[in-house]
């Protein structure tokens, strides 16, 4: 399932380098902070994981850009502690007059074979 939220890049934390495992090259990283203003659960850290991915990112985003990110959910277990990483795979430029400032949770409702979702109005009394 892939998530997308839209907000504005509050932050650009370093790039972070080292060795892979296996010693067949190195690693890089880079985190950044994203608000999207709403009420609750408004302030998201992405992972960019990989050299190319990480250049690409810092040639087109920057600090007060509004964005929409498409991400996934990562969790690892190590040395008996969990961890979980939201990993950043496309960030868009947010067209100013489209910008929402919500989360949201998109899926391709064919995909996994879900009903289409009706265009009748909804009569309960929450969202």
């Amino acid at each position: 399932m892939a998530l997308e939220v839209t907000g504005t890049i509050v932050k650009i934390l370093d790039v972070q380098k080292g060795a892979k495992k296996d010693g067949s090259g190195d690693w890089e990283k880079q985190e950044f902070l994203l608000d999207t203003k709403a009420q609750y659960n408004n302030l998201y850290c992405f992972e960019i994981f990989g050299d190319q991915k990480v250049d690409n990112f810092a040639k087109y985003n920057k600090v007060g850009q509004e964005v929409t990110v498409e991400f996934n959910v990562n969790t690892s277990e190590y040395q008996g502690k969990w961890y979980t990483r939201l990993s950043a795979w496309k960030t868009m430029p947010t067209p100013l007059q489209n910008s929402t400032n919500n989360a949201t949770t998109t899926t391709n409702p064919k995909e996994f074979g879900a009903p289409l979702p009706s265009e009748e109005p909804d009569d309960l009394p929450f969202n």
